[in-house]
């Protein structure tokens, strides 16, 4: 079967399920109250990006690992700040998502996608928004792991960390 076909086969059996547990989330009270609290947002954005997922693995498509993780992690994000009630961290939580988009891209490479380039923009991304994710937080959130130094450390910490690959690159260039 040719990729067209596996394609058409694949969306069509996921839209045959999904039209199934429909019928049974209308017809059968026990169904939807059994699954209830898993169709409730936040927690649907968890379910749609390990979707997105599967059928990226299905479809033979890694790359469909980014969207995913973007998807799932906003779930988390979204699911954090409606436990602690703290909607007010959206100021600072956005700079979590290059890191989804890196742990998507990591996934896509070890999928088999282009895997030493993946991986390598991934983890840039994850250690670019955790500092982002760190300076934001300590501006914003009150968050005080580092002292009243942390935001300046970090930002410190992040230019010398982008001098190093520029210098790791242009040295590398040299001996090639």
């Amino acid at each position: 079967m040719n990729r067209q076909g596996r394609t058409q086969l694949a969306l069509g059996v996921i839209l045959i399920l999904l039209g199934a547990w429909f019928l049974l989330d209308k017809t059968l009270p026990a169904f939807h109250s059994l699954f209830n609290k898993y169709t409730e947002f936040p927690f649907n954005l968890f379910l749609i990006g390990g979707g997105i997922f599967i059928v990226g693995l299905v479809l033979g498509q890694p790359g469909l690992s980014v969207p995913a993780a973007i998807v799932a992690g906003l779930g988390g994000i979204f699911y954090y700040q409606e436990s602690a009630n703290d909607y007010g961290s959206w100021s600072y939580m956005w700079a979590l998502i290059p890191g989804f988009v890196g742990v998507g891209s990591v996934l896509a490479g070890v999928l088999g996608d282009n895997t030493a380039h993946n991986i390598k923009r991934g983890l840039n991304l994850m250690v670019i928004s955790a500092v982002l994710f760190l300076v934001f937080s300590s501006f914003f959130g009150g968050w005080a792991l580092l002292g009243n130094f942390g935001p300046a450390i970090l930002l410190i910490l992040l230019g010398l960390w982008l001098l190093g690959i520029g210098l790791y690159r242009s040295f590398r260039n040299k001996g090639e």
